[in-house]
């Protein structure tokens, strides 16, 4: 079996002597590994990295296997990445959201969002509301998505300010006052993907973090990301 594809490495893990598996998002087969032959030789070290865009062709009798990969790096950012301690771990986070996939399913607008987050994630100012809205992307792919459309008590369309923490519905600011203390906020860059200011940013990480600790984590057994935190710490840092 084989086939072609553009993909974003986001991992890479030691195998015998020589080689690596790699483990990258792809366009048209999602999270997919293979195995690097001479993977960790002088040569491919410094190509093979997180953050790069790669070409791949993957090579298997059956397609269960792990199956082995062919490497041209397309577009290298690692060293620039590296160079950030903000855009590294925004890739890092980025990878663990990704890896929240099923291996070798198929989506690739995720993946093109991916690839327009990796390309600015030194960015302080736009790319962390782009990265919420990325957090928000994988809580619909995995069943969890929010319904930010309309006040989940009146079916307003206008006004929405509020989250309810257990329906994960937009709640209006009149029908909210009364609980406002136990509803999140929802960021305005969230409703009309308009400019997202500092505080909004924040409230934007508080609203999907929420829900990507309750629904997603930590039924897996799993922490949030320490990827996340030092994000988050490294933004508040440079604002």
């Amino acid at each position: 079996m084989e086939w072609r594809d553009d993909g974003l490495i986001i991992g890479l893990k030691k195998h015998g002597e020589t080689s690596v598996i790699l483990e990258a998002m792809t366009h048209a087969h999602g999270r997919h590994l293979g195995l690097v032959r001479g993977g960790r030789s002088k040569r491919w070290q410094p190509l093979l990295q997180p953050g790069n865009s790669v070409a791949l062709v993957w090579r298997a009798r059956l397609d269960e296997h792990l199956g082995l990969y062919a490497v041209e790096v397309t577009k290298p950012r690692a060293a620039n990445l590296m160079a950030s301690a903000l855009a590294l771990h925004g890739l890092n986070h980025l990878a663990a959201l990704l890896r929240l996939l099923a291996e070798r399913d198929p989506h690739s607008e995720l993946y093109e969002t991916a690839l327009r987050i990796a390309d600015h994630l030194g960015d302080a100012r736009a790319n962390p509301a782009a990265l919420v809205r990325f957090e928000l992307a994988i809580l619909t792919e995995l069943g969890f998505g929010l319904d930010l459309g309309r006040c989940a008590a009146s079916g307003a369309v206008e006004d929405l300010i509020y989250v309810s923490p257990k329906s994960g519905r937009a709640v209006s600011r009149l029908s909210g006052a009364p609980y406002h203390e136990r509803l999140l906020p929802l960021p305005g860059f969230l409703r009309d993907d308009g400019e997202a200011q500092a505080n909004d940013v924040t409230e934007g990480f508080r609203l999907t973090g929420y829900f990507l600790e309750r629904d997603v984590f930590a039924p897996r057994g799993l922490k949030m990301p320490e990827a996340r935190h030092a994000y988050l710490a490294e933004l508040a840092k440079l604002r």
